[in-house]
Formats: C-alpha cells, structure tokens, sequence
C-alpha cells in the first residue's frame, strides 16, 4: 500500500467553494468507479478556507501516470475534470497546467504499544 498527499487551490470565492463542496458531497458514480478502477484503495479530501489536501492510499502498482491516461480516455472523467476547473487554481509553485500537487513528507511519528515494538 502506498500513501501520497495531494494539494490544490480553490478560487477564494465563499460561493464558489460551497458549490465545489457540494459536488463531492455528491460525486458521480463514475468518478468514483474510475478511482476504484486506477487501484486507489482510500481517497479523502480536506479543505481549509481555499486549500485542499487530498490523502491516497494506492495499491502497490498504482503510478499516476497509469490513471491520467485511462483518465485521459475517459470522456466522463474529462467532463468531470473541466467542471472542476471552474472552481479550482493552480497553488503557488506549480508547473503549468499541473493541478493537484504532490506534497513533500517532511515529518512523521509512528506510536507503537509494547506488545508491536517486540513483534518487529
């Protein structure tokens, strides 16, 4: 299983937000079939006033270049995506045309009882 952590900007718009809120309240069935289908196990969104951070959890053979080209061959993928981008910005620091940004790990802790420190 592997984990990534996402970024991305929404347009600083209190209406604009609530509408992008909405939509995955309620997102397409086919959305999350083509997720499912790329080998995401576990996806959430957060979002702090305009910024989102998005948590993966993949199978071992997820690559994101493997779901952007079935992404890419997907038409309800691409309607999807181009409704997004209407609420949706490039954060400071991003390549163009890059969306969400893979974040860099730069801490972690792990608590482990006694019984699971002796077990490894």
């Amino acid at each position: 299983m592997k984990r990534y952590i996402l970024a991305l900007d929404l347009h600083d718009d209190d209406e604009l937000i609530r509408v992008y809120d909405n939509w995955h309240r309620n997102v397409w069935p086919e959305i999350q079939r083509s997720i499912i289908d790329s080998g995401i196990r576990h996806m959430a969104i957060y979002r702090f006033a305009n910024r989102l951070c998005m948590l993966m959890e993949t199978t071992d053979d997820f690559t994101f270049e493997k779901k952007a080209a079935a992404d890419a061959a997907n038409a309800v993928v691409q309607e999807w995506e181009a409704l997004m981008w209407k609420y949706q910005q490039p954060i400071p620091g991003s390549k163009l045309g890059e969306k969400w940004v893979l974040m860099d790990k730069i801490f972690e802790l792990r608590a482990f009882d006694e019984n699971e420190r002796h077990a490894t």
